[in-house]
């Protein structure tokens, strides 16, 4: 029975471009294995169901074969399954539609709306009606 690195596999498999950027994936914590959570250095084989953080879905894939070397597109459906339930497809298809993710009301950068309405607030309505043309000359 083969084995591979999860690392290597997740890089192998194209889940993740570098082996690097699979690598700092495992380390925080983002990839997990028949539900625990996985080292870089620790073996998938074949059968074993590799879950994947990418917020806001979880994704999961089923092993079908441990691979270390780099494959085209094409051969992914023999390399692995994807077994990601549909629920989370729904997750990441609202995330999508209300457009912010992962950002809290008042952090960031302001939206359009927020930036119209902050205008409105600091600029008040008769503000329009004075002219600031004044001359330093008159005040002696």
């Amino acid at each position: 029975m083969s084995e591979a690195r999860i690392d290597k596999w997740l890089w192998a498999a194209r889940i993740y471009k570098t082996r690097t950027i699979a690598a700092e994936a495992c380390k925080k914590g983002q990839i997990s294995i028949n539900g625990a959570s996985a080292k870089a250095s620790r073996t998938v084989k074949p059968g074993d169901v590799v879950q994947v953080r990418k917020s806001p879905v979880t994704y999961s894939f089923k092993v079908l074969q441990a691979i270390e070397k780099r494959v085209g597109a094409k051969l992914l459906p023999e390399i692995m399954e994807n077994v990601t339930t549909p629920d989370q497809y729904e997750i990441l298809e609202m995330s999508r539609i209300s457009g912010f993710v992962n950002r809290a009301k008042g952090t960031g950068r302001p939206t359009k709306k927020e930036r119209r309405d902050l205008d409105e607030f600091i600029t008040p309505e008769f503000m329009d009606d004075f002219d600031f043309d004044l001359d330093d000359d008159d005040e002696e």
